[in-house]
């Protein structure tokens, strides 16, 4: 049974990654309509009093009459679509998969001892505390004077998310930096969604009930977690994908890559905003975002931080006692250093894939459960066996690692 629970947890991954991509998908989609319905309103004469704009859309064959009212119609509908639980299941998926991965193996993703010595337990206390805390602020933030002026705020948390980029890159490794950078910035889009935004049409939707008039100002607090959810969806994509290219958070420089990535997702959203509320296709956007992306290619190719941890877990130090070991390492040296070498020397590859180093004794049996599952359980490595691993290798490499799991 224990050499099931490696493949049962891959398994586990995958299906809440799988959850929450296509959540996302949704959520994404949705939001991205909306915004781009709202800035293609027009109003032309004749509209009924109340009406803010409408729009004619054809898609699928059929024509589409939209209307948008201001506040809200006289009369509440009896067939009223939300959409809200987008927004709430990807944010429970990406929470699951932040705990079956990283809150599970936090001695692998959360923690590097040369950046900062944390227990597990630490680790992952900072890692919540963080999320719950980044809400908090935000919402404070929000709430306070300061906010009335939605420019002068952006500007400011801006500050506060490179702050914020600099400050894990302290504690965490970089994977886990850029990770939760992307799920406060995640969690503070989908909390607008249910602590601001459908509340506040609820107070709309009792009002119109009572036959009362609903207070403008509620719709105009959605309105602004609106804007914010809209500036920074392309950055959250980036900093969630960013797991798999270590050329982004395994740099030096790793934090200013980070703070980056916030900016030219509001400039290709300025582009998308303008074109959508009929402003012109100007370049100028595209032009800027791609300056910075060229930078950040630069800071890529900075020195390097070295990580990896000498200090052995219990199953660790089973795996360097097993007999197996000597064998395992020789296959590993010899059919993964192609890649996972502080200097590849497969054509094309500059860094190691997903930051892994399998040069030393620490490093393999750091990564141990990486290799068994990518190349002992399954033929994923070497890609297309170019380095020729042979069967006998594989089989090596399971039983070497389901005995030093009893």
């Amino acid at each position: 049974m224990a050499s099931l629970l490696p493949v049962l947890g891959e398994w586990l991954e995958f299906a809440v990654r799988w959850t929450h991509v296509t959540t996302a998908i949704v959520w994404i989609g949705t939001s991205f309509y909306f915004i781009a319905l709202d800035l293609g309103l027009r109003r032309p004469p004749g509209l009924p009093e109340g009406v803010r704009g409408d729009e004619w859309q054809v898609h699928g064959g059929g024509f589409y009459h939209i209307r948008k009212y201001m506040v809200a119609p006289a009369e509440l509908p009896e067939h009223l679509t939300w959409f809200k639980w987008e927004s709430y299941a990807t944010w429970m998926s990406g929470f699951a998969l932040l705990c079956v991965l990283y809150y599970a193996h936090p001695e692998l993703y959360l923690i590097d001892k040369e950046v900062m010595e944390l227990s597990n337990e630490a680790a992952i206390a900072i890692s919540a505390a963080s999320i719950v805390i980044g809400w908090f602020a935000y919402d404070l933030i929000c709430r306070s004077r300061f906010g009335d002026d939605n420019t002068r705020l952006m500007l400011f948390l801006y500050v506060v998310l490179v702050a914020m980029a600099w400050g894990f890159s302290q504690i965490f490794t970089g994977r886990a930096a850029f990770v939760h950078l992307g799920s406060i910035t995640a969690t503070i889009m989908s909390a607008n969604v249910f602590l601001v935004i459908i509340p506040n049409q609820r107070i709309v939707t009792r009002d119109l009930k009572a036959g009362r008039t609903p207070e403008p100002k509620y719709g105009r607090i959605a309105g602004q977690r609106s804007t914010h959810n809209n500036y920074l969806t392309l950055p959250v994509i980036f900093l969630m994908l960013s797991n798999h290219y270590p050329l982004a958070f395994a740099t030096k420089y790793s934090w200013v890559i980070a703070s980056l990535i916030f900016p030219i997702g509001v400039l290709i959203r300025i582009y998308f905003n303008n074109a959508h509320a009929r402003k012109g296709r100007n370049i100028w956007p595209w032009l800027a975002a791609t300056a910075l992306f060229l930078v950040i290619v630069w800071l890529s190719t900075m020195p390097a931080v070295l990580t990896g941890a000498v200090v052995l877990t219990p199953t660790e130090r089973r795996l360097a006692a097993s007999h197996h070991f000597e064998a395992v390492q020789e296959a590993v040296l010899t059919r993964c250093l192609v890649c996972h070498a502080e200097e590849p020397v497969w054509e094309g590859i500059h860094r190691p894939p997903k930051g892994i180093v399998l040069e030393t004794e620490e490093q393999i049996l750091r990564n141990a459960r990486l290799v068994y599952m990518q190349a002992g359980r399954s033929r994923a490595m070497p890609p297309g066996n170019i380095a020729g691993m042979e069967d006998k290798e594989r089989r090596l490499i399971a039983v070497w690692y389901e005995e030093g799991q009893q």
